[in-house]
């Protein structure tokens, strides 16, 4: 069975902030761990390079491939801020339709800036989303 590439690391959070070029997306993965710390209740944990995430979850596929994931998480791209939205979108229209400004793919939200978006939307939204992973999957 192949493992996942993405593991958690020991490089503090703060330190990879710190790391991030530009002031504002900087300011708003400050702004976006504070939120995902409050709904997940979980400290946020560095995921491979780039990649910040919130708790965890077991998940296994009928594939019979299985691993271990975020509930919730993001990542400082240059084009966009990505927040990882683990249940989709699928069922979540209604918020969607009051978020903002926003592109999204699979599991992605995109934001240029947090100040695109309605920032009590988006905590719906991952509230949701948190709810229906630790419903569906072991987590921890």
């Amino acid at each position: 069975m192949a493992i996942n590439k993405t593991q958690p690391t020991m490089v503090k959070l703060a330190d990879f902030i710190s790391t991030v070029e530009d002031a504002g997306r900087r300011r708003d993965c400050r702004e976006i761990a504070k939120l995902m710390r409050k709904v997940t209740g979980k400290n946020g944990k560095m995921w491979g390079n780039g990649l910040v995430g919130f708790g965890q979850y077991h998940y296994r596929y009928e594939s019979g491939r299985e691993g271990d994931w975020f509930l919730t998480g993001f990542a400082p791209r240059k084009q966009a801020l990505t927040l990882y939205v683990m249940s989709g979108f699928d069922s979540c229209q209604p918020l969607m339709d009051k978020l903002g400004k926003f592109k999204i793919g699979k599991s992605c939200l995109y934001v240029k800036s947090l100040d695109d978006i309605d920032r009590s939307v988006l905590e719906q939204l991952l509230t949701s989303s948190v709810e229906h992973v630790r419903a569906s999957y072991q987590t921890s």
